[in-house]
């Protein structure tokens, strides 16, 4: 799930991205192509309830492509995503507009 929360001038906006407990991780990364599919780049935070949350600024008028790295081994796509995009690899990258 992706929460939205853009800056009274417009430019910037601070994207929350949330991953359910049923993931069943220890960890989860955010990637994507706001920073070059770094998979240490964006960790995210472990909540008490097992569910993972991260913030992060992102620039206003683009559309970013997305993935989570659970574990260190397994991607799952967020499945509250606006849209999906087929990527290289057979799969597809779940997508935000910002």
């Amino acid at each position: 799930m992706v929460n939205k929360a853009y800056s009274k001038s417009g430019g910037s906006c601070r994207v929350t991205f949330e991953l359910p407990s049923d993931v069943n991780a220890e960890t989860a990364y955010l990637c994507g192509d706001f920073n070059e599919w770094d998979p240490r780049a964006h960790p995210m935070e472990r909540r008490k309830d097992g569910s993972f949350r991260l913030t992060v600024p992102l620039k206003p008028g683009k559309m970013y492509r997305y993935r989570f790295l659970l574990d260190g081994e397994r991607w799952e796509n967020d499945w509250e995503a606006e849209s999906y995009e087929a990527n290289p690899f057979g799969t597809e990258d779940s997508r935000v507009q910002v």
